[in-house]
């Protein structure tokens, strides 16, 4: 079972939480993609990324993956969660 979300709002990772609290089966993953410059245009893009990773684990996910969409999207990344 998968989630995939693209809210592109600074609590995204919040939202995308509440909803695979309320909608995920046990043990499905949720797909986040990033925009660092929706979260937060004042902090580089390696800043907010690292920040948004953190944001799954407070809600009882465990990040495991990371992928920056780069070269063609410096400020994307994709996070897989569990």
């Amino acid at each position: 079972d998968v989630i995939f979300a693209e809210v592109a709002q600074p609590d995204q990772a919040r939202i995308v939480a509440f909803n695979a609290h309320s909608f995920l089966k046990n043990h499905g993953h949720a797909v986040i993609s990033i925009k660092a410059n929706c979260i937060d245009s004042t902090q580089p893009a390696e800043v907010v990324f690292a920040s948004e990773v953190k944001q799954p684990q407070k809600e009882k996910f465990k990040p495991r993956e990371q992928l920056t969409l780069g070269p063609y999207e410096h400020v994307h990344a994709i996070v897989v969660a569990q």
